[in-house]
């Protein structure tokens, strides 16, 4: 499994880090902005995301934003395939949910700090591992 996580946050970059290593290849990314470029460079090279781990509040681009240029991205790529995208924050309250959900496409929502529990329930739900 590839796997792209994307957290403005060193410690929680490692700590996701820790819980996805044993199950694929994890790359990082500090801002959505970043993100975007390297998941355009994974559909390029034909080496795609199977799971994206995307904070909602990141400097440059935020989350939110990268999800949905992410979403274009693959409707445009025409593969038929969606990655699933995480969304991971401090923030609890219904309007990212939504936002994130209803708006944007995320396949799923945990808020931090994260279980690895439900992370791993998560990744057997949309079959990862």
């Amino acid at each position: 499994m590839r796997i792209l996580i994307v957290e403005d946050d060193i410690s929680s970059q490692e700590i996701l880090k820790g819980m996805l290593m044993p199950y694929g290849e994890c790359v990082t990314a500090t801002d959505g902005s970043e993100a975007v470029d390297l998941f355009q460079q994974s559909i390029k090279h034909q080496q795609p995301f199977d799971l994206i781990c995307l904070d909602i509040m990141m400097p440059n681009m935020d989350g939110q934003t990268a999800l949905k240029k992410i979403r274009e991205l693959e409707a445009h790529n025409g593969s038929g395939r969606e990655t699933v995208i995480i969304m991971t924050t401090a923030l609890e309250d219904s309007r990212n949910v939504d936002q994130a959900f209803y708006q944007g496409g995320a396949s799923s929502y945990i808020v931090k700090p994260i279980n690895k529990e439900l992370l791993l329930e998560d990744l057997k739900k949309f079959n990862l591992i």
